[in-house]
């Protein structure tokens, strides 16, 4: 698949996913720029879709680890979601496994379309605190809940996941920015560990453009998770909505027009 690529193609690919590892540390979504940027190529959507986690994990991981580290994610608080998000990606993944490639062409460029109007209209609801919330049986439906339909959502289509991880979060937990992007991109990587491995299984994976991608994705997420915690993710936004928008647009044309 390497050979078939242009070089300026394959530069301007690793500029793409540097850009999703930036911008899906800091604020989410950076799967709304790779899976357009890979259906552009002309692969099938469930290798597109397969190949996107591949590389979609280097950066999951590496924010992960970075905001863990910082000590803004507490793994043993969050089990529940873990387990709820691991069970909702594999069964997201062997859903999309079934649906026709003609409703995935057609159906992914509406879905990554209706994100970025979302992403652009909704407002981000303000959490402002940075305690975690007491331990409740409310508590642990929310995060089986949350991590069910969030896991499912990633396993099926991906795109925009770690941006509704950090908005529902804040929302239904009062959590401040950082900490919900912190539990946005352990979950982020757990569905996206789950999901890949589903889909290697399956053998939906270009692995020579995964691991290109990912090591790209790698070294954006880096810098954006420290820039994040540095500075917030105010300034992404506008970059981040333009660039979809017309990443989408385009494969919107290209399915239905």
């Amino acid at each position: 698949m390497l050979d078939m690529i242009e070089p300026s193609m394959m530069v301007m690919l690793g500029l793409i996913a540097f850009s999703a590892g930036f911008i899906d540390a800091v604020a989410g979504g950076g799967g709304m720029l790779t899976v357009p940027a890979l259906l552009s190529l002309g692969l099938p959507p469930h290798i597109a879709l397969g190949t996107n986690k591949l590389a979609a994990t280097f950066a999951s991981s590496t924010a992960a680890w970075t905001y863990y580290r910082k000590q803004l994610f507490s793994p043993l608080f969050w089990r529940a979601s873990f387990i709820a998000t691991f069970i909702g990606a594999i069964l997201g993944t062997l859903v999309v496994n079934i649906i026709s490639t003609s409703w995935l062409e057609k159906g992914l460029p509406l879905v990554i379309l209706a994100i970025a109007v979302y992403t652009i209209w909704h407002p981000h609801p303000k959490g402002d605190s940075s305690k975690l919330p007491e331990p409740s049986k409310a508590l642990m439906k929310k995060q089986w809940f949350q991590g069910g339909s969030l896991g499912f959502y990633d396993g099926l289509v991906g795109p925009g996941t770690g941006a509704f991880w950090t908005v529902s979060s804040m929302a239904m937990y009062q959590l401040d920015i950082l900490r919900a992007s912190g539990l946005a991109k352990a979950m982020n990587f757990t569905s996206n560990i789950t999901s890949l491995i589903t889909f290697a299984i399956l053998g939906q994976i270009n692995y020579a453009l995964g691991l290109t991608m990912g090591a790209c994705i790698m070294l954006g997420a880096f810098l954006g998770a420290h820039s994040a915690i540095r500075f917030g993710a105010k300034f992404i936004r506008p970059v981040f909505i333009t660039v979809v928008v017309i990443l989408a647009g385009k494969l919107a044309w290209q399915a239905w027009f």
